[in-house]
């Protein structure tokens, strides 16, 4: 044992006689009123509602009011615990509701942590006023049994006296004891049904960790654009300068002996051919024109260069977040070249329309079909992509055809 572990029985006493200990008495006794009054509040204002029930108004008014009055108790009672405990009760998320006022107001109704806060303040004068009434009686009766004492002893009573001076010193010490007892239990009881429960502790996880995917998805769109820039001012500008100098002195160098002419044409055809795939690679992932002009062009400019004809149509009247933007284009990219390698199709159809806050894609082909998502990593790839931003991929790709790609995703 170190020797800042071993107390003495006077460090003792001062420990049991500490700062700690008086906030923790104030915390018992200043949950009296304040508990009174939520409890008294709560029950009048239910009381009322359920008297005249019959006039609608008084009931939706006693809700509203409730909805107000609940949090501002919460609040009044989470200060206590912090200033006197030092406790932090965190607060409930509050989670945004949809739908009209009625439905807000239906929904709130049934939120399990409004009506454990309710329980709680309910709850919370019976805690007090036991445990307050409890602090009294013991310090009321150290008192009257130390005045006894004394009293024995001033009149010389003698011995007769030891056994209320004892009893006294009994209950000073119990005092302390019961007001950590009494603060424990409402600590408890307010770390239960104040705070947030498992299930808003996960909620608020989820939407964490949603938020950071979202953040992450939204770094890695931006990286892509940012190459995309790159290879588009640095690479490529570079690759067209050079096929234009080698077509040049192709055309130039007619003198050239047959194997230097033969070299100077396969450089020239080599760079074109480089030069056209770092255009589609440039393309593929983040063409410029579906950031300036959106999807409507960026699809219109992939149709036409499609293998196949495309029949293409955009309805989005409002544009969508520009990472929704790029996963569509990446999801109809992905697919019109899986329809040109894989599908013997002959004719292919997109359809983008936004409906309320939902982006749908849909991509079909008269090819044969029996596209299986476990077959290769193509349409597990888009699967994934899509599930990055909270979408859903469906297939229909019965034997013999046709295929249909149906995506739906959030458009924030």
């Amino acid at each position: 044992m170190t020797v800042a572990e071993v107390r003495s029985p006077w460090d003792r006493v001062r420990g049991h006689w500490s700062a700690r200990s008086w906030l923790r008495m104030f915390h018992v006794v200043t949950g009296v009123p304040l508990g009174l009054l939520a409890g008294l509040l709560i029950v009048a204002i239910t009381a009322l509602s359920v008297i005249f029930v019959w006039t609608v108004a008084v009931p939706v008014a006693g809700a509203l009011l409730l909805f107000w009055l609940v949090p501002l108790l919460t609040r009044l009672q989470r200060l206590r615990f912090a200033a006197f405990l030092d406790v932090e009760i965190p607060p409930v998320p509050r989670r945004r509701l949809k739908g009209n006022v009625a439905m807000r107001l239906l929904r709130r109704t049934r939120s399990a942590s409004l009506w454990r806060q309710v329980a709680y303040h309910l709850a919370s004068p019976l805690i007090s006023v036991v445990g307050c009434a409890g602090v009294i009686v013991t310090w009321s009766g150290a008192l009257v049994t130390g005045a006894l004492a004394v009293q024995f002893w001033v009149l010389g009573g003698g011995w007769r006296g030891v056994p209320f001076a004892l009893l006294s010193a009994a209950l000073l010490v119990a005092g302390p004891w019961l007001a950590q007892g009494v603060s424990s239990l409402d600590v408890i009881a307010g770390e239960a049904l104040l705070g947030p429960s498992v299930s808003d502790q996960l909620a608020e996880r989820v939407e964490s960790l949603r938020e950071s995917r979202a953040e992450v998805i939204d770094a890695a769109d931006a990286e892509r654009r940012r190459i995309e820039r790159d290879l588009h001012d640095g690479a490529q500008q570079r690759l067209v300068s050079l096929a234009m100098k080698l077509g040049m002195a192709r055309a130039t160098f007619g003198e050239l002996p047959l194997p230097a002419k033969e070299m100077i044409a396969q450089a020239h055809d080599e760079a074109k051919q480089a030069l056209k795939e770092l255009r589609d690679l440039v393309r593929g992932l983040h063409p410029a024109v579906l950031t300036d002009e959106g999807l409507d062009a960026a699809l219109s400019g992939l149709a036409a260069r499609a293998a196949l004809p495309v029949r293409l149509r955009v309805d989005v009247p409002r544009r969508v977040s520009p990472t929704i933007e790029a996963v569509a284009f990446f999801v109809v990219s992905e697919a019109l070249v899986n329809v040109a390698k894989h599908a013997r199709a002959t004719t292919a159809e997109v359809v983008v329309a936004r409906e309320g806050d939902l982006l749908r894609v849909v991509v079909h082909d008269d090819g044969r079909g029996g596209a299986d998502p476990g077959g290769g990593t193509g349409l597990r790839g888009l699967a994934q992509r899509v599930g990055s931003v909270d979408g859903t991929l469906k297939l229909d790709s019965p034997p013999g055809g046709p295929t249909t790609i149906s995506v739906e995703m959030p458009c924030v």
